[in-house]
């Protein structure tokens, strides 16, 4: 099995680099602007990887602004040892302008026009294939929906066949309604005829092995529960898998007496701590402080400005592991204690769940194998 080469950028804290890594792939370049994301990044990856006895350290190439960056200076970064026989780009672009609780600036938003960034970058360097992973306002709304078609089918179509598919992480194991737009190239000239739906109109034509889901629409195939009292003790459904519930990703005493790193470190509750327990346990419907339920998923995590998640039966917030577990990240991936809550629970809010990456990853190495 061959073992491509991955190109990282708006790279975070590593969580789709990690379901790649996982899944057989090497990144051999990552491109990071926030310097403290890229602490992160080099701290969490590297003692995730000596864990899984990875004999490698993870460290962010460059913090340079992808909008600075010309393709010279990646590739000097990236093919010190010589250009591999099979490479290709990831990348999640900030999402906040296409979000469904952010501003909607679309494409004219600051953050919205690194998609486009991200592209010319792709059609600059020529990868055998890339990946794009955003939220799916970017397809959803008419209007930035058809402005991405026609800068990708401007950039792209000439010499990539695409796909485009959306996922939601509560399918492939996470505890967490997430979901998430992908978008896949591959350079034409790498496929065969039959990798392409002849019948199928546009530019997203290729005949690409979407990841099968764990389990077929998990938010409609349990009878969930809806909310209880504060300080009760809510029944489990036994039907429902414990590992697609948040109970799974709370700390316990075993965890403290284990010295799980970052599980004591999370915002106290300054003001109306007492008032926010009538709050009651699953009330996720609110605009903030939406206190979690202990045997169903998680909101999207998208933590910042006034979406706060409380703890199920805790009168607390919940902490940095309990929302990197939320995340599908190992208790190995370790955050450094010198850098502020508000950065780390943004970095954990921005990335890609693990297990949706690795499940994605794995079909994208699968298919490059048939090629």
């Amino acid at each position: 099995m061959i073992k491509p080469k991955i190109l990282s950028f708006f790279t975070g804290g590593g969580l789709l680099d990690m379901g790649f890594e996982k899944a057989g792939f090497e990144t051999i370049f990552t491109n990071e602007f926030d310097t403290d994301f890229a602490t992160m990044y080099e701290a969490g990856m590297s003692s995730w990887a000596s864990s899984e006895n990875l004999n490698k350290e993870f460290k962010i190439s460059t913090t340079e602004s992808i909008l600075s960056l010309n393709p010279n200076t990646i590739k000097s970064h990236a093919f010190k040892n010589g250009i591999p026989s099979l490479w290709g780009i990831i990348g999640g672009p900030p999402c906040q302008d296409f979000s469904i609780n952010g501003k909607r600036n679309g494409f004219n938003g600051n953050r919205g026009k690194m998609t486009v960034v991200f592209f010319n970058r792709i059609v600059q360097l020529q990868p055998p294939f890339f990946l794009m992973e955003n939220v799916t306002g970017l397809v959803r709304n008419n209007k930035t929906k058809d402005l991405l078609d026609q800068i990708i089918m401007n950039n792209c179509s000439k010499d990539y066949e695409m796909i485009r598919f959306i996922l939601n992480a509560l399918d492939y194991g996470v505890p967490q309604n997430r979901e998430r737009v992908f978008i896949i190239g591959i350079k034409k000239e790498l496929l065969k005829t039959d990798n392409i739906k002849s019948n199928k109109q546009g530019i997203f034509r290729l005949d690409f092995p979407i990841p099968k889901p764990d389990v077929f629409n998990a938010k409609k195939a349990y009878n969930w529960p809806k909310q209880n009292e504060f300080g009760t003790s809510p029944a489990k459904d036994p039907i429902i898998p414990i590992e697609l519930t948040v109970s799974n990703c709370l700390v316990t005493k075993e965890d403290i007496d284990k010295k799980i790193p970052n599980i004591k470190e999370y915002f106290p509750l300054r003001k109306n701590s007492e008032a926010r327990k009538l709050i009651n346990e699953g009330d996720t419907v609110r605009p903030s402080f939406k206190r979690l339920h202990r045997y169903r998923y998680s909101p999207t995590t998208c933590y910042g400005n006034n979406e706060v998640h409380l703890h199920p039966f805790e009168n607390r917030r919940i902490s940095v592991r309990e929302a990197l577990r939320i995340q599908g990240v190992p208790d190995s991936y370790s955050l450094p204690g010198n850098i502020s809550l508000t950065k780390k629970f943004k970095m954990i809010g921005n990335g890609v769940p693990v297990p949706l990456a690795y499940n994605v990853a794995i079909s994208l190495k699968t298919f490059l194998n048939t090629l």
